[in-house]
């Protein structure tokens, strides 16, 4: 393999600009081959057809961007890796678990195990393959403050009962990066962190293989209220769910999104709420999951969209030691 590039190597780009792309988030020669010249000259302060310039030398050196046979595409696919739930029925309905190099969306009301599933996908990211885990770290953009490194402890111990293994609570702990989202501008932004994050961590023996961002909407829905401020807002809301879709490409990481629902009073038949975010979150969403309450600890998932799986439920729990059957 060829020795791997630095910012410096592609034409145009000297110390002081390349210090600057780090600074805005652009630390790897693939950030800035999936980036827009008009993004990168206002990063920059260079020329529109300069920045266009470093792209294309980017494209070329992290070898992105072109067309590819279906033998090449298939051969990247049998890199996606499969994190599994706890729970045989929600593994079952999904395929085998959660893949990486896609966003899988958790829609439902408050209550319904979102965050808690979060949580669980944390601990369980870090085990070896084999135990149904991407042997890697996590990071989490917390926008309702929802995460309890108590909840962690207990899902940690509730595996070691269940493995028979004597798990290191604090080394989970460790392998899981929570960041606290202020507002939607800052839970773009990071993003950008994560990805400055996930490069370090690269080429250790836990690198960043989830990212969970709970909740993807709620920042959205309080600052953007009426109909008037509906396009910004989707704008936003799109260029947020790339970044998350590039991020997963770029590191084969897996990302969770949760997203609450709003009440559709015309609705006569059926289920009468919906996903916030409208056609933008449920088409950039690889997998979209409906959960509800059922009786006491018992929850419902349903499989909404998929492309390669059919509609289907799951009944699961959500305990105090974890997610399970």
């Amino acid at each position: 393999m060829a020795e791997r590039k630095g910012l410096e190597d592609l034409p145009g780009v000297g110390p002081a600009t390349a210090e600057k792309l780090k600074e805005a988030g652009y630390g790897s020669i693939e950030a800035i081959a999936v980036s827009s010249s008009s993004e990168l000259a206002s990063i920059a302060e260079i020329g529109e057809s300069t920045a266009q310039k470093i792209i294309n030398a980017a494209r070329q050196a992290a070898d992105v961007g072109g067309f590819e046979t279906g033998d090449l595409v298939l051969e990247r696919r049998k890199l996606v890796g499969k994190l599994r739930f706890g729970s045989k029925a929600l593994d079952e309905l999904m395929g085998g678990g959660i893949e990486t190099q896609a966003i899988t969306e958790f829609y439902g009301e408050f209550g319904s195990g979102k965050t808690q599933i979060g949580h669980q996908m944390a601990v369980n990211t870090q085990l070896p393959a084999e135990n149904g885990g991407l042997d890697g770290s996590v990071v989490i953009i917390d926008t309702e403050n929802t995460f309890r490194p108590e909840r962690i402890t207990q899902m940690v111990k509730g595996l070691s009962a269940r493995n028979g293994t004597e798990y290191d609570i604090e080394e989970f702990l460790k392998n899981i990066h929570v960041a606290k989202a202020y507002n939607s501008n800052h839970q773009i932004l990071l993003v950008d962190t994560a990805n400055d994050l996930a490069n370090k961590l690269k080429d250790t023996d836990k690198p960043v293989r989830l990212l969970i961002v709970d909740s993807l909407t709620a920042h959205f829905r309080a600052e953007y209220v009426g109909r008037g401020t509906l396009a910004d807002r989707q704008q936003k809301l799109n260029k947020h769910m790339h970044e998350l879709m590039k991020f997963a490409g770029l590191y084969n990481a897996a990302i969770l999104v949760t997203n609450q629902v709003m009440a559709k009073p015309d609705a006569f038949f059926g289920d009468p709420t919906k996903p916030i975010g409208g056609h933008i979150v449920g088409h950039t969403a690889t997998f979209r999951l409906y959960l509800r309450k059922s009786k006491g600890e018992k929850r419902i998932a349903r499989l909404v969209d998929s492309p390669n799986l059919p509609e289907g439920e799951a009944i699961f729990s959500v305990t105090t030691e974890g997610v399970k059957d």
